[in-house]
């Protein structure tokens, strides 16, 4: 039987973490879910705590920021299947992981992602935007797609032989890994047709000009560091892309 290991990094998450908790722990497939704490100040830990039992691994301990948690709980990790959900994101329904693993039945398969909808910081309900992710191909990225990272699940064998998260590339640290299993490497990417991930909104690369500007120069180092080239157009069409995800309404499949 195919095991997953879910890997949540937070820091200071005490409004959002149960959330988080209550839509792993509600799966109808049973996963390893390992939350990896930032050292927070505030209530994280004590939330944390109550649900000791149903988290098979946490701790908290001062860190390099999200990516390096993240890397520590693959590292940490017994599942196959290795999938990551942020502390203030929830599966969009409760047989997310047991289609994640019937994707994965395929021994062909090496990652699977799917769609995504961000929602109000205030209120999950209330979706605002939603990511269309759509099939891959190599050329995919050419254009400036990535899939939504909170909806990659990947397995463990390619992170064991290609490695984690670059903490150098700052916020695109998840765009370069994306980048380089998928193209530099060629490893097989399924999309599931269904959104698996709800997301706050407030992410970091798209908070300020300045944190986009920071963004867009990560971007083009993570195709230098895998000597990958884009085209011309590459980088500017990424963040272009996303205004669709303003106007689009989420598919019924």
């Amino acid at each position: 039987m195919t095991q997953i290991s879910i890997i949540t990094a937070s820091r200071n998450a005490e409004n959002t973490i149960g959330d988080c908790l209550k839509s792993v722990a509600r799966q109808t497939k049973s996963c390893e879910h390992l939350l990896i704490d930032g050292a927070s100040t505030d209530g994280t830990v004590s939330v944390l705590e109550q649900y000791h039992g149903h988290a098979i691994l946490w701790h908290s301990e001062s860190d390099k920021g999200v990516y390096d948690a993240m890397n520590k709980g693959i590292f940490l990790a017994k599942g196959q299947i290795i999938g990551l959900l942020n502390a203030d994101d929830r599966y969009a329904s409760d047989d997310i992981l047991a289609t994640v693993a019937a994707t994965f039945a395929d021994p062909g398969v090496d990652a699977c992602y799917g769609d995504l909808c961000y929602v109000a910081a205030d209120n999950p309900e209330k979706i605002v935007r939603y990511w269309r992710a759509g099939s891959y191909s190599p050329q995919s990225f050419y254009w400036g797609w990535m899939p939504p990272h909170p909806t990659f699940f990947v397995r463990r064998e390619l992170y064991e032989r290609y490695g984690g998260f670059n903490l150098a590339l700052g916020s695109a640290a998840d765009y370069e890994l994306m980048l380089r299993f998928l193209l530099k490497w060629r490893r097989k990417a399924v999309y599931i047709p269904k959104i698996l991930v709800n997301m706050r909104l407030g992410g970091l690369s798209n908070r300020t000009l300045a944190n986009r500007l920071r963004a867009n120069r990560n971007d083009r180092l993570a195709w230098k560091i895998n000597d990958l080239r884009p085209f011309p157009w590459t980088l500017l069409a990424k963040p272009l892309r996303k205004i669709g995800q303003w106007w689009r309404k989420p598919a019924v499949y």
